[in-house]
Parts: C-alpha cells; structure tokens; sequence
C-alpha cells in the first residue's frame, strides 16, 4: 500500500473502538513497519502551560493539550508549522512536521504556530490497512489548517463535507450511542 503520511484518516460511522469515535487523525508515518498519527479533534482541559510548562512559549496563553490518541499518553508529540521546513524532525503535510522536543539544541527560533499532543494513534504492521480493508476510516487529503484547526467539536463533519458526495450523508449520522 502506498504510503498515508500527511493523509488524514476520518473515522468511519461504524468504527468499533471509542477511542476514535468521530477523530480525524493526522497520519506522520505509515511504512511496513505500521503507522502512526495523532488525533486532531480532542482537546484536553488542560493548558499546555499547565502540563507542559516548557513548551508554552510555542503556543498561545490558552491553548489546550490535545489528545493525540491512547498510545504512551503521557508522551509528548508536538507538530509545529516551520518557517525553515528543515527544522522539522520529519514534516508531514507542506511546512507543517513534527518538533523534536527532546533535543534543545534543535528546537527552532522561529515557528509560525505549533500544537501539542498527549499521546499518539498507532498501529502494527498490516494493522491499519485491515481496518482501511473493514471500512473503518476514510482517507482525505489534508491540509496545514487541519493541524491548527480550533473548532474541534465540528471538525469531524467539516472533513466529511469537503470529501463531498456520499460523505455528506455520513457526517450527518448520529452518533452510535454505544461508542460514547
């Protein structure tokens, strides 16, 4: 299968797991080895100057820590937008990557915006591609504004819409009352 990253995967009306009910997720990686995203539409209540008081500077006073899925929660992924793309640790989708944050001699002067993640979405070999198989996600394009997106609770049906056609009608389901 052709490689995901930069894609995003929308979680399908019929996806079993509660974790990913209604999550748009950001794939960073997808090789034979698996794949890894971070899920874009589920903020915290906490502050990042809360939780991770060394990364405030690179967000605004009252941005929230999203939960980027069950994987390690307690570790810290941040994508950031670069003004110098090389900075990135690996980029994702045009000057949008991940920010090495263990590494202080690396951390950029300069970014435009970031977001930081608890946790991450992962899968084994061979794993996604059996629930792409099942139906269980939709696969878009994205864009950097899906990373820095604010309206969260939305975002879901937004990204439905813009695939446009039958998606139009899967963003307007119910959600199964089963997977809250």
């Amino acid at each position: 299968m052709e490689s995901l990253r930069g894609k995003l995967l929308i979680a399908g009306p019929t996806l079993p797991d509660p974790n990913f009910a209604r999550t748009v997720v950001l794939i960073g990686e997808h090789n034979e080895e698996g794949a890894l995203g971070v899920v874009l539409n589920r903020p915290s209540n906490t502050a990042v100057s809360e939780a991770v008081p060394d990364l405030s500077d690179l967000v605004d006073d009252d941005d929230a820590v999203r939960v980027g899925g069950p994987v390690q929660p307690s570790a810290v992924v941040v994508l950031a937008e670069f003004d110098v793309p090389e900075d990135a640790a690996t980029l994702i989708v045009e000057n949008v990557g991940f920010l090495a944050v263990d590494d202080d001699e690396r951390l950029p002067t300069v970014l435009r915006r970031a977001r930081v993640f608890a946790g991450y979405a992962g899968w084994g070999p061979g794993q996604l591609e059996t629930e792409l198989e099942r139906d269980d996600w939709i696969i878009a394009p994205s864009t950097p504004e899906d990373v820095f997106d604010e309206d969260a609770e939305t975002m879901w049906s937004r990204v439905l819409d813009r695939k446009g056609g039958q998606y139009r009608l899967v963003a307007r389901m119910p959600l199964d009352p089963s997977l809250n």
